[in-house]
């Protein structure tokens, strides 16, 4: 296998993006492409009803990652992060209750802070899609819907949320069949699942019933050659007429993977592409734009763009990425955790994988908040409220940093009015009718006497007539 496409915007030496596994290799096609345009998405493509299952007999090749907690961090106050958003700000208007957030990741494991996990099914092995060995969709879920504790700062964006747990990927599983007695030890970053399993994952979170679907995960490759993701843009289309928010990561930059160059800024020859015609560097299925809000990386301190955030002309908004607490993956534990063991010593958890979940978050605190709107009007409505760069949308941060009070409360011109803000007017009170018997009386009598009197006048003329033809009177 190409050591190229073996770690595919894998997380490189954070935790980073999940990676999809080594099988897409075989799907990427060498015919180079003439000139890199959006997408095209074909419904045919799309396949219903596939198994919950992984493709293949898969093994377990690595031990279950154990992330834990920088030394001397105080959990007590709210992160970064979460100052960024100003979540209880947020939590007065709405709590997400009601919505099913689909995290099609490396599977999520209970904690106590997650009331309501739905098992969503396994493609990697034979379990239910509840168990995370990579310490991956648990962060994720962590951050869309954990609850508040009186013990610490931290909690998910839409905390009364309801979590269906699928797992998809995992950089500890294999295939049986690529394994053979010349591996020698076991290596991280070749990993299990594909586009295809991705695309299957997503049709059947809409089927059970998913309102907003989080993909952390992204497959890289050069814009010159195709990526074989026609089905999944065909399962996020299926999503997307079907009013399911779809929100993805931007993906990572990381050397010696197919996410390693960075796109440059659209120039000015083509600013209405935003840069298409010169991307190097696609991402699925980020590029899917508008079908799916693809959410890039900002520095959570700062706000500046984050530099591993990888750019795109599809880039819709940006959210924190660095600096993550979330949920410890470890079954029994009730931990926050803020870091993993990785090869130089302790490392924090970074990423365009942690800054989608926060927007997922938000999209699911907009569906509660306003039933009504569409798919497309929730991205819209999250995308208008964001804080946009200086040219009001660029390839680093999309149209800029969310922000959820402003998602919530905002009067936006040409959308549907709020119900619970809108200042009815009380309709007037009905009118009593007013009593017009005695006027009626008095206009009958009069009508009566009017009456007599014209009739006696009627009367009177041909007896006059008569008198004057008599002819004695001549």
């Amino acid at each position: 296998m190409s050591s190229a496409t073996s770690d595919l915007c894998a997380r490189c030496a954070r935790v980073g993006i999940a990676v999809l596994g080594s099988a897409l290799l075989a799907m990427a096609s060498a015919t180079p492409a003439a000139a890199l345009t959006p997408p095209r998405i074909d419904p045919g493509a799309l396949v219903r009803g596939a198994p919950v299952a992984p493709a293949d007999p898969t093994e377990q090749r690595t031990l279950c990652a154990k992330p834990t907690q920088m030394p001397g961090v105080n959990h007590a106050e709210p992160t970064a992060a979460q100052r960024m958003m100003d979540l209880p700000a947020a939590w007065r208007i709405s709590r997400g209750a009601g919505q099913r957030v689909a995290v099609i990741d490396t599977g999520v494991t209970r904690h106590p802070r997650l009331a309501r996990v739905v098992n969503g099914g396994d493609y990697v092995s034979d379990q239910n899609g509840t168990t995370d060995c990579d310490a991956h969709g648990t962060l994720v879920a962590g951050l869309i819907a954990a609850k508040p504790s009186p013990d610490d700062g931290f909690a998910g964006v839409a905390p009364d949320s309801t979590i269906i747990a699928i797992r998809q990927s995992s950089d500890a599983y294999q295939a049986k069949n690529q394994r053979s007695d010349r591996d020698g030890p076991p290596k991280v970053g070749s990993g299990y699942g594909t586009v295809q399993t991705l695309a299957n994952a997503v049709v059947h979170a809409v089927d059970l019933g998913a309102t907003v679907i989080n993909i952390s995960e992204v497959a890289c490759g050069p814009a010159d050659r195709a990526l074989g993701d026609n089905r999944l843009g065909a399962a996020v289309r299926y999503a997307f007429t079907r009013n399911v928010v779809v929100v993805v990561a931007a993906g990572n930059l990381a050397q010696g993977s197919s996410c390693e160059t960075q796109n440059p800024s659209p120039g000015p020859a083509s600013p209405e592409l935003y840069g298409w015609d010169t991307a190097v560097t696609i991402a699925s299925p980020a590029w899917f734009a508008p079908q799916v809000l693809t959410v890039g990386a900002v520095d959570s301190a700062t706000g500046a763009p984050a530099a591993f955030s990888l750019h795109g002309p599809w880039l819709g908004v940006a959210a924190p990425g660095t600096d993550i607490t979330s949920l410890d993956s470890t079954a029994g534990s009730d931990r926050l955790v803020d870091a993993q063991e990785g090869q130089k010593g302790l490392i924090g958890i970074d990423g365009t994988s942690f800054a989608a979940p926060y927007v997922s978050g938000l999209a699911a605190l907009i569906r509660a908040r306003f039933p009504q709107l569409t798919a497309a009007q929730v991205i819209d409505r999250i995308t208008r409220t964001a804080h946009a760069p200086g040219t009001g949308r660029d390839n680093a941060i999309g149209h800029g940093v969310i922000d959820p009070v402003a998602a919530l409360t905002a009067t936006l011109p040409g959308t549907i009015p709020d119900p619970q803000q809108a200042h009815a007017i009380p309709a007037p009170a009905p009118k009593t009718a007013p009593d017009h018997r005695a006027r009626n009386r008095a206009v009958i009598a009069v009508a009566a006497c009017l009456g007599v009197t014209a009739a006696g006048i009627a009367l009177s003329i041909p007896f006059r007539r008569l008198r004057k033809l008599r002819p004695d009177e001549y």
